[in-house]
């Protein structure tokens, strides 16, 4: 089979899984919907579930969407720049900083958007923080960048506890969730989705590159690859992905690491077909998980972080005992 035939069979059929997860999604809850009401409000000609599909169950699938995308696509990237194949995107504590940022907004006792404002900032100080320390003496290889993220997200870790610490009781369901990721507060779904199309775009030029990259540096650079600035390139969608992902849906992990994994064993690792592969399945993950998160124990709603959570463990537990000893 051709290899471009090959690659459009893949691609169309993660397309149709992702449209499988937001029709599951949309018709899922406490109110079951049928597939036609579902059609129905999506085209405007209105029904009686017309409004709880187009104002709750849609914007939080296309969040879903956008944000599993984000982290799937920041942890391929983040897997071409640290050379490791089980590379998380939160490993250089960009995580960290959103939590901090969002803990912080929480125990002041400002709205969703300062919780949001002060997550993305918080997320933008982390990675800059990151980079500063790493970059020192003006150059900086994978080892180091990696320890100064562990570092960092380590001292995050540590502010995030002591802010749970100190906050008022009736504060703190709000912010666990947060933490374990949730979806049910995320009304503003263009954003992500829209960083989502941005990312993609800026990174498809370069996937000839990014697989220059993945056979090594010295083999990069002699080929004619500008090393230093596709890293810098790659650092930073990566982290800002990252940063809009854990803005708009709080920490959900897994994602990042188990679907790019999962899709270079499947497809191989031509980031040419791998990059969009991770977006699609990336997001349909994680919608299928906040679907079940929302009807498991229906009228309760479940962190999706703990859904992605009990699915990626077990298959990164596979995925490692696959790797050569």
């Amino acid at each position: 089979m051709p290899n471009r035939r090959r690659a459009f069979l893949i691609l169309t059929g993660l397309g149709l899984l992702a449209a499988l997860s937001l029709g599951l999604a949309l018709m899922a809850g406490s109110l079951r919907v049928s597939g036609g009401e579902v059609l129905a409000a999506v085209v405007g000609r209105g029904g009686s579930a017309a409004d709880i599909v187009l104002q709750l169950r849609l914007p939080r699938a296309l969040a879903g969407f956008a944000c599993g995308g984000l982290l799937a696509l920041a942890g391929a990237l983040m897997q071409v720049l640290l050379r490791n194949p089980l590379a998380d995107p939160y490993v250089l504590g960009i995580s960290g900083g959103a939590g901090v940022g969002a803990m912080f907004a929480m125990l002041l006792g400002l709205p969703a958007f300062g919780v949001d404002g002060l997550a993305f900032a918080g997320a933008l100080t982390a990675m800059l923080l990151v980079f500063g320390l790493a970059h020192g003496d003006a150059s900086w290889t994978q080892t180091r960048l990696l320890l100064t993220g562990v570092i960092v997200a380590a001292g995050c870790g540590a502010l995030i506890a002591l802010m749970l610490t100190v906050a008022e009781e009736y504060k703190l369901r709000g912010m666990l969730f947060w933490l374990m990721g949730d979806l049910g507060q995320s009304g503003r779904w263009w954003p992500a989705l829209a960083a989502l199309g941005f990312a993609l775009l800026l990174c498809m030029p370069f996937a000839r590159e990014l697989n220059l990259m993945t056979r090594g540096l010295m083999q990069a650079q002699a080929l004619g690859v500008a090393v230093g600035r596709l890293r810098y390139v790659i650092y930073l969608l990566a982290s800002l992905a990252t940063a809009v992902s854990v803005t708009t849906a709080g920490s959900v992990g897994f994602v990042g690491l188990v679907v790019p994994h999962l899709l270079r064993i499947a497809v191989g690792n031509d980031q040419r077909l791998l990059l969009p592969a991770s977006v699609l399945a990336g997001g349909s993950l994680l919608v299928f998980a906040d679907t079940l998160a929302r009807t498991l124990i229906a009228p309760q709603q479940l962190p999706v972080g703990v859904l992605t959570a009990l699915i990626g463990v077990p298959l990164f537990l596979f995925l490692l005992s696959r790797q050569p000893k």
